[in-house]
């Protein structure tokens, strides 16, 4: 029941946003009685913190899945690295997650709930990255180059939210991935 729950949370959120989530809307989703979702989460928040711990897990099992998929080598590998993490941020999972920030950022609660875990997985997306790129963060500026990597394609995912914007991520991509093998090398 509470998988079903975390999933009909995160689906929500994705559809109707944090505003137009509700427990009531939630447990009509996920096929449960209102009685059995209060019992585990009385309150809103309380459901949707324990969508933000859920949303983790699934974030960081999904990049990593994708990641053990295999990548091709040489150059080539730069731009496959990028075109999975621009995927990971234009999912659906990355949309909910995007709620939770914005609806953090006024609700004191859910931000110190959300806070931490958003850098926890911050962390493992930014040490994926590296792993993934093959780059040795001890170099000068390497860092500063997966991270702004890293702020590149969430914008991008951030701006898909609004519109399809696959073309013009594409041709962003196409160019950072040069742009930044040349500096990698």
């Amino acid at each position: 029941m509470r998988a079903r729950l975390m999933e009909a949370t995160v689906e929500l959120l994705v559809e109707r946003g944090f505003a137009g989530t509700s427990t009531t809307s939630v447990s009509e989703r996920a096929g449960v009685s209102r009685g059995a979702q209060l019992h585990h989460f009385p309150t809103k928040n309380d459901l949707v913190v324990a969508a933000v711990e859920h949303l983790t897990e699934v974030r960081g099992a999904e990049l990593a899945a994708a990641a053990e998929r295999g990548l091709p080598r040489g150059a080539r590998r730069t731009r496959a690295v990028l075109e999975l993490l621009a995927d990971h941020f234009t999912s659906p999972v990355f949309t909910a997650a995007l709620e939770l920030w914005v609806a953090a950022r006024t609700d004191e609660t859910l931000r110190e709930a959300v806070a931490p875990l958003e850098q926890r997985v911050g962390r493992q997306t930014h040490r994926m990255t590296v792993e993934l790129l093959g780059v040795d963060e001890s170099r000068t500026g390497v860092r500063e180059l997966v991270q702004a990597t890293l702020d590149l394609v969430r914008g991008l995912g951030l701006a898909d939210t609004i519109t399809d914007d696959a073309r013009r991520r594409k041709r962003v991509l196409d160019r950072w991935a040069v742009t930044l093998q040349e500096a990698l090398a």
